[in-house]
């Protein structure tokens, strides 16, 4: 029984019609495709032009005559509150609401209209079947986080269940919990292994610690996937070697879906059906295939929420064979995390953090931009731009969140700050250690 399929529609996402609409873009001849990109770029817009103040007076209430002259969306501009964002007909009820990471240093809540998120889950069908993966069938080691509150615990577990996924929870990986994973891929028939970079290198350099292929332990693996954080080649390597399985890379940001997705030949193959990729110099123009500079999308579907040459903070390079229906990813600079280790021996990855944010963001957008420093290790630095000062009670949610995810007995000190530091590439690093 298809029972992904089933969960997404009981959620009221229209499946069967986007795998249907992305079977007909799929189906677009090479020499007509450039055509229809333009044509859904042009529609997108008029469609929030005329459907969504926001949009219109951030467009500068005017017609939309030149794909070059449409504003360029910083993560800044979507900090307010989401109502003010949402176009006519859409509310929260009606579509999917959800949070970015705040990986980049500013975390937001957007919204997709319930279609375009069921198109976002047709792309990862899609893709995963080029590595012989089916959602529907394959069973997942999930090298993740998880909410530790009550009903959002619940929530992701039963969505796990549903959905075939089985949680290796990332907040403790000491050695200690790395023999614990183990003896689950002993005990289990694991068809792949998906999560953050950073903790399955961690469990990879654990095995070969142990002098262990993980393939012999679980013989029904086939592949690993790693999202969320940049993969070294020598990383990869080391995880291949003691996985005993190929590693493919997926890119992706919650805000816009699937942005791009490594096939068998070692090629990142950007989403062209859903999504527009352009790559912009400083002064908003698009630079050649072939040209490194920052990653901006423009999501073709999404009606609820404009995500219109939206600057997602990544700088990357789309290679000089692309095409508007071939582009390809040749390079992805920034998404690597740091980890942090406590004086009690555990290791906790830098995208822990995230869950911490996600705790503290507020829809009215006061905390603008963070970053978290480790000192020492039972001391961390949180540096943050806000036109307030945090308040006691705000900081209290931190430190309990903190404590929640990370650990207890640790020191947290607060500064505010009128701008953070940026490393060369312009990208705000959310989590640094420097013990």
């Amino acid at each position: 029984m298809n029972w992904f399929k089933i969960s997404l529609q009981l959620n009221k996402f229209p499946i069967n019609r986007a795998q249907k609409l992305l079977q007909e873009i799929q189906d677009i001849p090479e020499e007509e495709f450039e055509d229809y990109v333009h044509n859904r770029r042009k529609a997108i817009v008029n469609y929030h032009l005329s459907h969504n103040s926001y949009y219109k007076d951030f467009f500068g209430n005017k017609e939309f005559t030149d794909w070059e002259e449409v504003p360029v969306m910083q993560k800044s501009d979507l900090q307010r509150p989401l109502n003010d964002r949402l176009s006519k007909k859409y509310n929260k009820k009606n579509s999917y609401i959800g949070k970015t990471s705040g990986s980049s240093g500013h975390p937001f809540i957007f919204a997709k209209d319930r279609f375009c998120h069921a198109v976002t889950w047709a792309e990862f069908i899609n893709r995963y079947k080029w590595i012989d993966i089916d959602l529907n069938k394959s069973l997942q080691a999930r090298f993740y986080g998880i909410p530790l509150d009550f009903y959002g615990n619940l929530t992701e577990r039963f969505k796990d269940q549903v959905s075939l996924r089985r949680r290796f929870n990332v907040f403790d990986l000491s050695e200690k919990k790395m023999e614990e994973f183990l003896i689950r891929f002993k005990k289990s028939e694991f068809d792949y292994i998906n999560g953050y970079t950073s903790a399955i290198l961690l469990f990879a350099k654990y095995l070969k610690k142990q002098k262990i292929v993980l393939k012999e332990t679980c013989p029904t693996l086939k592949v690993c996937i790693v999202t969320s954080e940049k993969l070294f080649e020598n990383d990869k390597k080391l995880i291949e070697a003691t996985f005993g399985i190929p590693v493919f890379n997926e890119y992706g940001a919650s805000e816009v879906g699937l942005i791009a997705f490594e096939n068998t030949d070692n090629e990142w193959i950007v989403n062209a059906e859903s999504l527009f990729i352009e790559i912009l110099d400083d002064n908003n123009r698009s630079l050649p295939y072939g040209e490194e500079g920052r990653i901006v999308i423009t999501s073709l579907y999404n009606k609820a929420h404009p995500m219109i040459r939206y600057d997602i903070g990544d700088t990357g390079t789309l290679a000089k064979n692309s095409t508007f229906k071939h582009p390809v990813l040749l390079n992805l600079t920034g998404r690597t995390n740091d980890v942090a280790r406590l004086a009690d021996g555990k290791v906790v990855p830098g995208l822990t953090f995230y869950y911490v944010t996600k705790s503290i963001i507020e829809d009215a957008g006061s905390i603008k931009e963070f970053l978290i420093i480790q000192t020492a290790l039972d001391k961390f630095k949180i540096e943050y731009v806000s036109e307030n000062i945090l308040s006691d009670g705000q900081v209290q949610k931190i430190l309990a969140a903190i404590e929640t995810f990370v650990g207890k007995n640790l020191q947290v000190e607060f500064e505010k700050m009128p701008i953070l530091k940026r490393n060369k590439s312009g990208k705000l690093k959310q989590f640094t250690s420097i013990i």
